[in-house]
């Protein structure tokens, strides 16, 4: 398992709108792996793998490139950095983060809190009120001297390393860059099998924002198949009821079924499922009342698509503790690679 490729992913920074760093660690990791590779006016990377018959079936892998970030929205005379997220966050989650703001002068390191007292001063009332996401601020330990560095519009990442343990991987952007990861594996894994599909990957942007670069992709490239290839939720840990797990980690890739984006292919999601007992590909039916993801785009993409989710059940999602399991990641490779390999 190319772990160092799925690290150099995760590790490198991009928020929606801002996903040039990404695309281009992309772009050369795929180098001849494609018969044509293009960026699309919003900033997506649209690779195409040609089929050997014409009028071929042509099947869309979605692949979002963007993390949860934020946008320096203002600088105090002081060099304190204001904030807009770009993506959801759970602000309880962002107490005392280390932060990187990337800038066109370079990048910083800096720590992340929401104004108010600490502990030492406040009062018992004070330390129960979480902040909203727009009270956090960034210092970047240069005072004044930040507001010659920085500029509104600049982006901010967590600043987390991409760790082991165990079976399991951690690490921030785990959303998505697991899709990028089994969007170039697939195809490596696939060398000259699949052929008689028409195999585009799309590398989208702006996903966590409402799938833009999805559905600017999707409606280029017109798919008859699109497979949106994401994370979704494994809250298979205390303090959740078991029918709100979503995925158990462990137990094999998510056929995802539904969210509130989009319904997938009936006979789609019945086929891959046949393909994984033939296979003896370990897979659980996935669902979510909330959320969206990139097939959803294909599925409503000019006339349409049929369009089902491959999916990794992720703990911890939206925060810089992302987890996933090993062989649920072997076992979404094993089903593109087998799946693609049928035509």
């Amino acid at each position: 398992m190319n772990l160092d490729l799925l690290k150099r992913l995760c590790e490198t920074p991009g928020v929606p709108g801002h996903e040039h760093r990404v695309r281009d660690l992309i772009t050369s990791e795929i180098k001849g792996m494609f018969d044509a590779v293009t960026t699309d006016p919003m900033g997506s990377l649209l690779c195409r793998r040609d089929a050997k018959k014409k009028d071929a079936p042509r099947i869309m892998l979605l692949c979002h490139m963007d993390e949860i970030g934020f946008l320096v929205s203002h600088i105090s005379k002081d060099g304190f950095l204001y904030l807009q997220p770009v993506g959801g966050f759970d602000p309880r989650n962002l107490f005392s983060r280390r932060v990187l703001v990337c800038t066109d002068q370079g990048d910083f390191k800096g720590v992340m809190n929401p104004g108010g007292k600490p502990i030492h001063i406040s009062s018992a009332e004070d330390r129960k009120k979480v902040p909203e996401v727009t009270e956090f601020f960034v210092d970047l330990g240069m005072g004044k001297a930040a507001c010659d560095k920085v500029k509104i519009g600049d982006f901010v990442v967590m600043d987390e390393p991409f760790i082991e343990m165990g079976n399991k991987v951690v690490s921030k952007a785990l959303d998505n860059r697991i899709a990028c990861w089994l969007g170039i594996e697939a195809i490596r894994k696939l060398a000259k099998k699949g052929r008689g599909a028409e195999i585009h990957v799309a590398f989208t942007c702006q996903e966590e924002v409402g799938l833009r670069g999805a559905r600017t992709a999707a409606y280029a490239i017109k798919p008859d198949i699109g497979l949106g290839i994401d994370v979704t939720l494994a809250c298979d840990t205390p303090g959740i009821p078991e029918k709100d797990a979503t995925t158990t980690q462990g137990a094999g890739f998510g056929l995802h079924v539904r969210d509130s984006s989009f319904i997938a292919d009936k006979a789609l999601v019945a086929q891959i499922e046949a393909l994984a007992i033939r296979k003896k590909i370990p897979y659980q039916r996935t669902m979510l009342a909330a959320g969206g993801q990139d097939g959803a785009a294909a599925q409503q993409a000019a006339a349409g698509a049929r369009a089902v989710g491959i999916v990794v059940g992720t703990r911890y999602i939206h925060t810089v503790t992302e987890m996933v399991d090993k062989g649920d990641l072997q076992a979404a490779l094993d089903i593109l690679v087998a799946y693609l390999s049928e035509f």
